[in-house]
Parts: structure tokens; C-alpha cells; sequence
């Protein structure tokens, strides 16, 4: 038993940090793309899509695309640089907060 409990107490790490990378608070920097082009457009081009009727997203700065529950959240931040705080959960964000992350 005694040569398991390493193992065992890695295998307890590895889940708690898999589980708190997929839930929690989060407070992240990046941008609201639209639901069609991701990580590949922002801007004027976002702003546009998400006006045509596509999904707003959240795009991380490491490129990563996260779907937002409460999309109503992001108006007026289209296509916007922006900080966020949030609950992240199942690969969701609701966001809580939201502002402009170039202050002038």
C-alpha cells in the first residue's frame, strides 16, 4: 500500500487540475469574435457577423475559442479587445463582467 499511495496521491492531483482547468472563476483577457471565423477574425469583421446573426465567442490569447452562455453580455464589445471575469463551466463562459481591456 505504502509503494500505491504516490501514485494514488498523483492520480488526486491530475483530477482536481483537470477539473479546475473545465470550472470555476476566471478572469481572462482577449477578445469577442463571432461563433463563424474564431480565432481568425476580430474586429470589423466580427462586428459584422455578430450582426448577420452569429453567436459571439470569446477568444483567448492563446487562441483558444470559448463559447459564451450569456452572449447579451458582450453588446457593444464586439470585435473588442476586453477583459472579462466569468464562471467557466463544461467549456462555457457566463460571463459576470466585462470591460474594454484598451483603456485609453
Amino acid at each position: 500500500m505504502r509503494r500505491r499511495l504516490p501514485l494514488i496521491f498523483f492520480l488526486f492531483l491530475t483530477c482536481l487540475g483537470a477539473f479546475s482547468a473545465t470550472a470555476g472563476s476566471v478572469t481572462w483577457t482577449g477578445w469577442i469574435s463571432d461563433a463563424k471565423c474564431g480565432a481568425k477574425m476580430t474586429g470589423y469583421c466580427a462586428q459584422s457577423c455578430i450582426k448577420a446573426g452569429e453567436k459571439p465567442v470569446f477568444v483567448t490569447a492563446e487562441k483558444q475559442v470559448v463559447t459564451i452562455t450569456n452572449p447579451e453580455m458582450t453588446k457593444g464589445h464586439e470585435g473588442q479587445r476586453v477583459t472579462v471575469n466569468g464562471n467557466l463551466e463544461n467549456g462555457s463562459l457566463t460571463i459576470t463582467a466585462i470591460e474594454s481591456a484598451d483603456k485609453h
